[in-house]
């Protein structure tokens, strides 16, 4: 395992490391992440080609990336509150329905974005 308590450059390289987990996790526990993923890995390449300019393909790709880094925040305030403690409590549903909002808003957004630079 990295070292947390790492100076300089080796503070980054063990950056790295745990987001990579973070990335390994999130795959392989939330379906929702992979499914994401996949709509990413199908709308990039129609992102170039349906973008007319450079602002327009960062844009289309930038509003799934949005999606994606939600996505990952979400999951990681689930996995806190699921660590606490599984029994019903209502800051930790708060807490998760609040997470799934911010998901909701990015998928809006993203679709927004896609529909206003397309139609």
């Amino acid at each position: 395992m990295a070292n947390p308590n790492a100076k300089g450059i080796k503070r980054l390289i063990n950056a790295c490391f745990f987001s990579v987990a973070g990335f390994k996790a999130t795959w392989t526990h939330e379906e929702a992440f992979r499914q994401e993923v996949s709509v990413f890995v199908i709308t990039t390449p129609l992102a170039f080609w349906l973008g007319h300019s450079n602002i327009e393909k960062v844009l289309l790709i930038g509003s799934i990336v949005l999606v994606l880094l939600v996505e990952l925040l979400n999951s990681a305030v689930e996995a806190v509150v699921d660590r606490v403690g599984f029994e019903h409590h209502e800051l930790s549903g708060r807490a998760k329905d609040i997470g799934s909002a911010a998901v909701m808003l990015s998928l809006i957004w993203a679709a927004a974005t896609w529909a206003l630079i397309l139609l």
